[in-house]
């Protein structure tokens, strides 16, 4: 089993190395640089090594399909693109100076569950801008020098990154084991004993379905990306260390929210509240809106019209839906485009599949709305799970109004999924053959 280890003394030399060789290649502050390469101290190096001297990355997913890469890097306008190998950047001796900080945010591109990916573009920050992004991070999470950071997704992915970014600027490790495979994970757990790790819900659930997962080293172990179905997430703080278990609620643009153990334990479902100097708002539709501070702007790249809809002053969407409590507490009903309008009724997907999931023969569940000439559309539910579809159809019987009851229900080996292990609702249709 290889697992690169990633020091911040040796990455901080591959930084400056990689600095020297962008700055050799003519690129300045705001240029960008495309990179499309699978996970690498090489990779991070390189990034970093941009970031701390203004030029900002845009990181590719390495298994995009050639025309839809070409569509990207046409669209960035990048000042040089090392494609799949950062590490020819690394080769030379000559080391430049690097800002403390990272000067700007890498651009990602939103998942496209909705449509046309877009670029998240934060452009160069202002050096007090910078160093309060930087400061966020690293005191949200206490990352230290003593911090082992275990990568589990890939890191072409913003939260992926942001953490092994931020791990690295703190002074601490990184451990690459490569694609995620629930068998090398528990045991590179096991072996390198790692003190914080990001990850989505399916590997928790992938990773509790074994018994040889030593959870005890983490001191932070972050979900987000996805809704987490309760079961799964009651057996990961049983599993884990007292206080490990930690939720945030974000997006490729912007950080919203964060859920420490003991907020979800009193609020079942929820996903915390604003983060520290943020504030979360739903309006009169329902839509979530979040004020965040001057360097957590964005736009999105050469979209200006998606840009004015997405900002209202200092407050931004992502589109999601749900409620706020008096207390400050979030609640995520889904997506506005998920929404499922029967019989003139709203039907949120994420209110159904709970009810759905708290089934202990359901592993997690998907629903989605159907076009229906009586109706206008039909609630259609998937599930992984033993569960029997009567059984099942029951169960919801009993705990959901008619409008909201999935008027069929689908056992499915696996649900459809983005890479980042967002379901892809739109695809359920096809994949249950409707």
């Amino acid at each position: 089993m290889t697992v690169a280890v990633v020091r911040a003394a040796d990455s901080e030399r591959d930084q400056r190395r990689a600095a020297a060789a962008l700055c050799a290649a003519g690129l300045v502050p705001g240029d960008r640089l495309l990179v499309s390469a699978a996970a690498s101290p090489a990779l991070l190096a390189v990034v970093l090594g941009a970031l701390r001297t203004g030029v900002v990355p845009v990181v590719l997913d390495p298994a995009l399909p050639a025309a839809e890469r070409a569509a990207l890097a046409a669209d960035a306008d990048a000042g040089l693109d090392v494609g799949a190998e950062p590490g020819r950047l690394l080769t030379g001796d000559v080391q430049a100076e690097l800002a403390d900080v990272p000067l700007a945010r890498p651009v990602h591109h939103t998942s496209g569950t909705t449509g046309r990916r877009k670029g998240v573009w934060s452009g160069v920050l202002a050096e007090d801008d910078a160093r309060a992004l930087a400061g966020e991070e690293v005191g949200l999470w206490e990352l230290g020098p003593t911090d082992r950071h275990l990568v589990l997704s890939p890191l072409h992915h913003s939260a992926p990154l942001r953490f092994a970014v931020h791990t690295l600027l703190a002074g601490g490790e990184v451990l690459l084991p490569g694609p995620f495979d629930a068998a090398r994970a528990a045991a590179v757990i096991r072996a390198a004993r790692p003190t914080t790790a990001f990850c989505v819900p399916t590997h928790l659930q992938r990773l509790l379905q074994r018994d040889d997962v030593d959870w005890s080293s983490f001191r932070r172990l972050v979900h987000a990306g996805a809704p987490c179905p309760e079961p799964v997430k009651r057996a990961v703080l049983a599993a884990a260390p007292a206080g490990s278990v930690w939720e945030f609620y974000g997006s490729t643009e912007a950080q919203f929210t964060v859920c420490p153990p003991e907020l979800w334990l009193a609020r079942p479902g929820s996903v915390g509240r604003a983060r520290p100097g943020r504030r979360v708002e739903a309006d009169a539709r329902g839509q979530l809106w979040c004020a965040v501070p001057r360097w957590a702007r964005f736009e999105y790249w050469r979209a200006p019209e998606k840009t004015a809809a997405a900002w209202r002053g200092d407050l931004v969407t992502v589109g999601d839906l749900g409620r706020v409590d008096d207390d400050g507490t979030v609640w995520l009903d889904g997506r506005r485009e998920d929404l499922v309008v029967s019989g003139g009724v709203n039907v949120y997907p994420a209110e159904v599949e709970a009810v759905l999931d708290a089934h202990p023969a359901v592993v997690e569940s998907a629903v989605v709305g159907v076009p229906d000439e009586v109706w206008g559309q039909r609630v259609v539910a998937a599930y992984v799970g033993d569960a029997n579809p009567v059984e099942l159809a029951g169960w919801a019987r009993e705990r959901l109004t008619p409008a909201k009851r999935p008027k069929s229900l689908h056992p499915v080996p696996e649900l459809p999924r983005t890479p980042t292990g967002k379901v892809r609702r739109l695809d359920l249709p096809a994949v249950l053959g409707l």
